[in-house]
């Protein structure tokens, strides 16, 4: 048996029940699973609604990459880039007859 309650145990507390409630039994049974049955279902809510925070919580924390969003695009994310044309004015400026000697 749960939590070490035997047959003697039981039978004792039901002894009590009828005493103490006699004919009420019923009515008191009744009531009090109901009340159990809602202190389940509010505990059931508390415990999604946590679930819930906490899933939100880890998508937010998760680290997106470009293949999270690879079917969005049709093109490449940003334009292929293309050096300019080399030019002489970028080469080092030749000595001067006055700065050779």
């Amino acid at each position: 048996m749960p939590f070490g309650v035997g047959l003697t145990e039981i039978m004792v507390l039901a002894v009590l029940a009828v005493l103490l409630f006699g004919s009420r039994l019923p009515e008191v049974a009744r009531n009090f699973g109901a009340s159990y049955q809602q202190f389940r279902k509010g505990l059931s809510e508390i415990q999604n609604s946590i679930k819930v925070d906490l899933d939100a919580e880890a998508d937010h924390n998760r680290r997106v990459t470009y293949r999270d969003y690879q079917d969005d695009y049709d093109a490449p994310p940003a334009a292929k880039f293309i050096p300019p044309p080399a030019d002489d004015s970028d080469a080092e400026p030749k000595k001067s007859e006055s700065q050779a000697s």
